[in-house]
């Protein structure tokens, strides 16, 4: 007889769920999720900026000299510039602290004012009343668990994975509504190979998760190279001089 599945092996991303379903309490899902999804973007920059901050630190050839601290460094690599009072690390050893929803808040103004491109997008709702300062507490170090210790491509893949796994578990839990901004993934995948993207540009004027985009280049990575028959046409192609255009 097989065994009974334990809860050990349930995929991370159902693991996480459950337990940050539990730290909600009394907050509606609709006001909750800005609340998950404001800390796992943060824990997302934080991971990139803390590898690229390492290799400026160590120093070793192209990064001779470099100074860790200096923002025009990150800019230059895309990379978000995260002040030390925004770090996941120090967030995350002040994470049991009463205030600590003030301080997640402070961190997402200072890297706003770091950052001119997402000033004014990021979510100040952590020192709010009804958040249980021990249930914050207890969400970031939920997160902070999330690809731990892993190197940024495959953080970057994990944390991406349960971003859009909470996605859509909002979406569920905000009935009718919850649908506005979250279109399944499966859903955008067929669009995707319907419109086969393979050169020019992606337009989506209705962007809510940006899942057209992710999947857009998921889509063209997979066909680089490769003689291949597009779905629903069965037309083929061969990679042409200098590879597809994203």
């Amino acid at each position: 007889m097989a065994k009974a599945k334990t809860a050990n092996e349930e995929p991370l991303e159902k693991q996480l769920w459950k337990a940050a379903d539990k730290l909600r309490k009394n907050i509606d899902a609709a006001e909750y999720k800005h609340i998950v999804q404001g800390l796992i973007f943060l824990k997302y920059i934080s991971d990139s900026f803390e590898e690229y901050f390492a290799r400026l630190q160590a120093g070793e050839g192209d990064y001779d000299g470099a100074d860790p601290e200096d923002k025009d460094e990150y800019q230059a690599e895309n990379i978000f510039f995260v002040p030390s009072q925004a770090r996941w690390s120090f967030l995350q050893a002040h994470a049991k602290q009463l205030q600590i929803g003030t301080l997640v808040d402070e961190a997402m103004d200072a890297i706003e004012k770091e950052n001119a491109s997402i000033k004014g997008v990021l979510p100040k709702v952590f020192a709010r009343q009804n958040l249980d300062p021990t249930s914050l507490g207890g969400l970031i170090d939920l997160v902070g668990n999330i690809a731990l210790g892993d190197a940024k491509a495959r953080s970057a893949d994990v944390l991406g994975h349960v971003f859009e796994y909470f996605l859509g578990e909002f979406a569920l839990a905000e009935g009718k509504q919850g649908g506005q901004f979250y279109t399944p993934r499966s859903i955008v995948e067929l669009l995707v190979n319907m419109l086969e993207p393979y050169s020019g540009r992606v337009f989506d004027p209705c962007c809510g998760s940006g899942g057209m985009f992710v999947q857009s280049e998921k889509f063209v990575e997979e066909h680089q190279g490769a003689s291949t028959t597009f779905p629903f046409t069965g037309r083929k192609a061969t990679r042409p001089p200098g590879g597809w255009r994203k």
